[in-house]
């Protein structure tokens, strides 16, 4: 049975956000300041000073922007300074881009992850919150996937989750840093690029394709809608019982991509068929097959129940991206 958790007051607290132009990062900042918080959004320099998602809070006094790299100790410690909460969602993201340059996970997930755990414990944040992925778990021996699954890392990217998610842990046991782990499951939703399957096809739908191209049909994912998947950050943040542990954030059902694909054609009210793109094929070995989480430990000991189903969910991105089609580029394969 879920336990109500006491009332939380996000009011007046400074809170770091690394990533927080990102998909998940800008929509947790629009959360937080929702809840009454101070908002630090650490961005990744940009020479052309763009703020992608977060250009809506550009002269918001609530929001101070910092621009850096996590691969660079000596800002993320001028970031983390004077913050009451972390959340790290910085991380170079992306599947099949991990191949080709598996160095640079290694160097922006567990070098800058340390980073940041390094910062948050010489200036002795409240609590750090770390972003893991579903993708450490590789394809299911069980489901539904509970937080003590092995965990397999089937590509680079995976391998770079795993060792970030190890070195923030390892703080926990050896210095006492108040961190938790959340291991979100396929979000999705508007600002979501076409680097992932739902965007991509909705993309290539609402620009008049009658063939949508894909990678493997057969994979079933766990698909979280994103303000689900924020909230669940702060309820993990909220949980004393989630220190020192990982917590799954996922609805608990699974979908097959060639499944997924059809809803998306319904959710569009458009007309065309799948084929499959043999560019889109992850190497042998490495797909995922099978992903569903168990999101027991989050509806325990964080209260926290996703509120949007897939129908609803699938609908709002659908007509955000219709609305926000010149943001893609359907022709040409996203990594």
């Amino acid at each position: 049975m879920t336990t109500p958790m006491p009332s939380f007051d996000w009011s007046d607290r400074t809170v770091l956000v690394t990533g927080a132009e990102g998909f998940i990062g800008s929509t947790l900042v629009d959360l937080l300041l929702a809840r009454g918080a101070r908002v630090r959004a650490f961005v990744h320099y940009k020479p052309y000073a763009e703020k992608g998602n977060l250009a809506h809070l550009l002269g918001d006094p609530r929001v101070e922007f910092l621009a850096g790299d996590v691969r660079d100790p000596g800002r993320v410690s001028d970031a983390v300074a004077g913050c009451d909460t972390v959340f790290h969602l910085a991380a170079l993201i992306g599947i099949p881009y991990s191949y080709d340059s598996p160095g640079a996970y290694v160097q922006t997930n567990v070098v800058g992850t340390e980073n940041v755990a390094e910062a948050c414990r010489r200036h002795a944040v409240r609590r750090l919150v770390h972003t893991s992925t579903s993708e450490v778990y590789g394809t299911a021996r069980a489901v539904p996937i509970s937080e003590s699954h092995p965990l397999q890392p089937q590509s680079p990217y995976s391998a770079s989750k795993i060792g970030a998610d190890m070195a923030v842990l390892s703080h926990w046991h050896a210095f006492e840093l108040p961190v938790a782990v959340v291991r979100p499951f396929n979000t999705y939703g508007p600002r979501q690029s076409a680097r992932a399957v739902i965007p991509t096809i909705l993309a290539q739908l609402h620009s008049g394709a009658r063939e949508i191209k894909l990678g493997s049909l057969t994979p079933t994912r766990d698909f979280t809608y994103v303000t689900d998947t924020a909230r669940g950050f702060l309820a993990v943040a909220e949980s004393e019982r989630a220190l020192g542990h990982v917590v799954n954030l996922g609805v608990g059902r699974e979908i097959s991509i060639g499944e997924l694909a059809d809803a998306l054609i319904a959710a569009s009210g458009r007309e065309a068929r799948v084929v499959v793109d043999p560019a889109r094929l992850r190497p042998s070995g490495s797909e995922v097959e099978r992903l569903v989480s168990d999101n027991s430990r989050a509806r325990e000991w964080a209260s926290w129940i996703p509120e949007v189903s897939l129908k609803q969910g699938l609908a709002h991105t659908s007509a955000w991206v219709e609305a926000n089609l010149p943001l893609f580029a359907p022709s040409r394969y996203q990594i």
